[in-house]
């Protein structure tokens, strides 16, 4: 069965590696995980610093787990604004039908 890290386990792992410069094997070893899923983070975290989260993939750093929560919110109210503009529109449809 695979283990499940949270966001913040997998940001310290992978900054163990970027910004102290502990190596994967090292970091490996004294979190008890393995060289994959190290791998993996490390490169998705190296990613989301330059401001892109992989696609399908959920975000490590808050930065990115903030945007991504606002692009939700974003396409959430353009689909409001959608539905505002057909109800509106079949509304004057409907107001001209019993002005005739």
């Amino acid at each position: 069965m695979r283990k499940s890290y949270s966001s913040e386990f997998k940001l310290k792992a992978a900054s163990m590696v970027l910004d102290e410069g502990q190596s994967v094997p090292e970091v490996c070893a004294s979190l008890d995980i393995g060289p994959t899923a190290l791998r993996r983070w490390v490169d998705q975290v190296r990613k989301e610093r330059l401001g892109s989260t992989p696609v399908g993939a959920k975000a490590i750093t808050a930065d990115q787990r903030e945007i991504q929560q606002l692009k939700a919110l974003l396409r959430q109210k353009d689909l409001d604004i959608e539905i505002l503009k057909k109800a509106s529109a079949l509304l004057l449809l409907d107001a001209k039908d019993h002005s005739r």
